[in-house]
């Protein structure tokens, strides 16, 4: 694999604190909504930035 340049760590870097911070307000969201097809969509919402994260951070070695 070709190694990551500077700039192409801070873009991942970046990348992780927003799926990171997405995920948490959506798993929030998830458990204070009373509608619970929505609440299940948040859940959803979550579950897929947390894999996206998860990719994210094997690209570094994490």
């Amino acid at each position: 694999m070709a190694e990551i340049t500077a700039k192409e760590l801070e873009l991942i870097s970046d990348a992780l604190t927003t799926e990171g911070l997405i995920c948490k307000k959506a798993r929030a969201y998830s458990k204070t909504l009373t509608d619970v097809d929505l609440a299940q969509t948040m859940t959803k919402i979550a579950d897929e930035h947390e894999q996206r994260y998860s990719a994210l951070l094997k690209l570094i070695g994490g």
